[in-house]
């Protein structure tokens, strides 16, 4: 696609638009990168792509894209084996657990929706657990490596802690000192050069002998270490250069572990730029209430509401235009400013945003055309470096677009054959479109010539439109009109603004009969264009009531069945508390007959068990009698994907998959079960999605869920995330108390995890680990 047209249909600005919805600096780098495709395989991939994230979006609401890193360069020079700062070491290790907590919530997705390509992408992400913790273990959030990074660090950093608690105690002394106060600038004690030192008034300089290390600008104050701290200042800087040489030999350690994954690492980078990438594309459609469109490569285009992106959603029409079946071109007329230039950039736009798999903003079965080049000749083009007129410069561009275009090409002119002397003009223009018909292109091409307005009359493969115009406000309504060619209306606009009758009276009568038998014409079709519109679109309306009703109708219908079988339940229930209590009295009454008989009352054995009997017999007939539940009345032929309402469980499901033709497979809540036809209603049926890639993954093995959660090392806002997802692990594996493990340290992740837990909508109280449960370096969590 030449960049010429891509920046004259303002595709850049479509372009500067996903960079800024993209999470990283990777996913940034995509965006800056996409073009549009000419392959419509291609095109249907990008287009499941986004259609798969705007799905997550919508289910979802957001997806955990922070903490990808750009570490393609320290990756690459750990594989030369050039030791790592521990920042970079930091963004390696934030980037791993990014990568990992992606691919966990794309995959949990996944489980129960169809995201073939992102689950695709997601199992290729390594979780590399291994080396993410042991760069944490050594490096801390302010890329300060940590005194537990290796026992020698430890043990040399002990030291300096205690060379520098002496040098301090030994000079403090001094400072305290009243005979060496009055010695002293200040009573205090500072560093110069890694060595510690006192401010001393010149005139005392041979006092305290030692290392002059630093003076004032005034040269008032020497900088002194004392002599009786030198020694110790020796061994507290051969401790600091001890010091560093143990972390260099811990930061290329972490760095060799890093150099064994290179390729690994490369990889999850990638894969993370894409999803990035593919988000970024749906949280732009989200932002433009775009649409996935229907495709094809026929150069069929057939958009509902179309509206131009850049323009206000608040103040842009809406355009409605087919193209490439009934006919293969448009010829759009009308006056200046009515719109017919925002209109082709409009089909010009949404065609390369479509091709490019990012969503249009038009509604639904809107369907977008694969091309093999778009062409597009808009604007004033005017050259002066080349000494080229408005004319000259368009025709210049026109040249190229004819030798360069084929059949499967769209073709874009504005105001074609502007420029020249009219009646040239449009002889040249109908000549040019002459061409473009017989080359097969697909082609919109407006203008003023009126001569071109028979010109679609006469062809089959042409129609004409125009933008309509409000002769009352003086105003376009920026509304498109397939099929009616525009009028001047310039006779109307001169009455409205006051130009004498007289006037425009004589100046119609200057235009030829056949010209004014055109304007009838052509108004005659306006009107008729706008009635037939108007009737569209309340009968559209009452379409909409119609099937508004319906849906309230079978809720009602949905609800009346669920309340009858409610109050059935209930009149069982209360029919069998009575036999109960009635077979008890009954118990009751035969127990004191037969007391009555054993003191000497006359009462035949046979008689009580047949009155016993016939109790039971009525319990029995009762249970018989019990009303079954109506069976389920479907709307429709149940497939895989409706929403169902199975009625021996009451509860809303899923249909997976069809067993056989008298059971399906169905998904409510957690649980599969096998479900029958007549027990169940259709709540709502599968919606229509794209075609789907199919791509070869492999399932998930499911691991044990533990009693502990382990944050050390983890900043507050990734080990919030962590307990958010290990808590809805732990509820579903019914735990009712578990530790989270903050360790030590500031206390600040402590402290932020509690905050955390306080507001948990799980969470029944929590508090500090007691003796032999981690003590504060623990908390404790009881679950609802």
């Amino acid at each position: 696609m030449e960049q010429r047209v891509l920046k004259t249909l303002e595709y850049d600005k479509i372009v500067a638009l996903l960079v800024d919805k993209a999470s990283s600096t990777l996913g940034k780098e995509w965006c800056r990168q996409i073009a549009p495709f000419t392959n419509i395989d291609q095109v249907r991939h990008a287009q499941q792509a986004t259609y798969e994230g705007s799905e997550v979006l919508r289910l979802k609401g957001d997806v955990p894209l922070g903490g990808i890193r750009d570490i393609r360069g320290p990756i690459q020079r750990s594989r030369l084996g050039a030791m790592l700062a521990p920042l970079e070491l930091l963004d390696i290790a934030s980037t791993i657990y990014a990568g990992r907590r992606l691919k966990n919530f794309l995959l949990d997705v996944a489980d129960n929706h169809e995201l073939p390509i992102l689950k695709y992408l997601a199992e290729g992400i390594e979780g590399l657990r291994e080396t993410e913790q042991e760069i944490k273990n050594c490096i801390n959030d302010d890329g300060d490596v940590m005194d537990s990074a290796s026992i020698d660090l430890r043990q040399i950093r002990q030291e300096i802690r205690s060379l520098e608690s002496r040098i301090r105690e030994k000079l403090d002394s001094m400072t305290r000192s009243t005979s060496i106060q009055k010695m002293l600038m200040e009573n205090i004690v500072t560093i110069r050069g890694d060595r510690y030192v006192i401010p001393v008034k010149q005139e005392y300089r041979q006092h305290f002998g030692g290392i002059v290390h630093d003076q004032s600008a005034s040269g008032a104050t020497l900088f002194i270490e004392p002599e009786a701290v030198v020694q110790m200042n020796n061994k507290l800087r051969e401790q600091r250069i001890r010091e560093e040489r143990e972390i260099e030999k811990i930061l290329y350690a972490l760095t060799v572990k890093v150099g064994e994954h290179v390729e690994e690492l490369k990889q999850n980078v990638e894969l993370l730029a894409e999803i990035d990438f593919i988000f970024a594309k749906a949280n732009l459609g989200y932002s433009m209430k775009a649409t996935t469109p229907k495709l094809n490569d026929t150069g069929f285009i057939r958009l509902k509401r179309a509206r131009h992106p850049l323009i206000d959603r608040n103040v842009v029409v809406p355009t409605d235009v087919e193209l490439g079946q009934s006919y293969t071109a448009i010829v759009i007329t009308g006056p200046n400013t009515g719109g017919k230039t925002v209109t082709i950039k409009t089909i010009g736009l949404l065609s390369l945003m479509a091709m490019s798999g990012l969503q249009v903003p038009a509604d639904d079965d809107s369907e977008m055309a694969v091309f093999s080049s778009i062409f597009a000749d808009i604007g004033d083009e005017q050259s002066i470096e080349q000494s080229l007129s408005t004319f000259s410069s368009h025709l210049v561009n026109i040249i190229s677009i004819l030798q360069n275009m084929d059949e499967k090409s769209l073709v874009l002119f504005d105001e074609l054959g502007a420029g020249t002397d009219p009646t040239e003009g449009a002889a040249l223009a109908m000549s040019i479109l002459d061409f473009v018909l017989e080359k097969g292109a697909r082609l919109v091409a407006t203008t003023h010539y009126s001569e071109l307005k028979a010109y679609a009359y006469e062809r089959k493969e042409v129609i004409n439109a125009s933008v309509e115009f409000d002769v009352q406000t003086l105003r376009p309504t920026y509304k498109l009109l397939v099929g009616v060619p525009g009028r001047s209306n310039a006779f109307a606009i001169a009455r409205r603004l006051g130009l004498p009758d007289e006037i425009i009276e004589k100046a119609r009568s200057s235009v030829s009969e056949e010209d004014n038998q055109v304007e009838v014409m052509i108004a005659s079709l306006e009107r008729n264009k706008k009635s037939a519109e108007r009737e569209r679109e309340e009968a559209e309306a009452l379409r909409r009531q119609a099937e508004e009703l319906r849906r309230q109708l079978e809720e009602e219908r949905q609800r009346f069945a669920e309340e009858k079988n409610r109050m059935l339940e209930k009149a069982e229930e209360e029919a069998h508390l009575a036999v109960q209590l009635a077979r008890e009295e009954a118990d009751d009454i035969i127990r004191e007959l037969r007391q009555m008989r054993r003191e000497g009352v006359e009462i035949k054995e046979h008689r009580l068990i047949d009155a016993k009997q016939r109790l039971g017999n009525a319990v029995l007939e009762l249970e018989k009698e019990k009303v079954k539940k109506p069976k389920a009345v479907r709307a429709h032929q149940i497939k895989v994907g409706d929403e169902v309402m199975v009625t021996t469980f009451n509860q809303r499901g899923t249909v997976l998959e069809k067993v056989n033709d008298k059971e399906f497979l169905v998904q409510i809540g957690i649980m599969k079960m096998k479900v029958k036809r007549d027990d169940m209603n259709v709540v709502k049926e599968a919606s229509q999605k794209p075609p789907v890639q199919q791509f070869t993954s492999v399932k998930r093995a499911k691991t044990d869920v533990k009693m502990e959660l382990d944050l050390r090392g983890y900043n507050v806002e990734d080990g919030i995330s962590e307990i958010d997802r290990y808590l809805d692990e732990v509820l579903l594996a019914g735990f009712h108390s578990v530790s989270i493990i903050t360790g030590n340290g500031t206390g600040a992740l402590r402290k932020g995890v509690h905050e955390y837990l306080r507001s948990h909508r799980n969470v029944k109280s929590f508090r500090l680990g007691g003796q032999g449960e981690g003590g504060v370096g623990a908390t404790i969590v009881e679950l609802k």
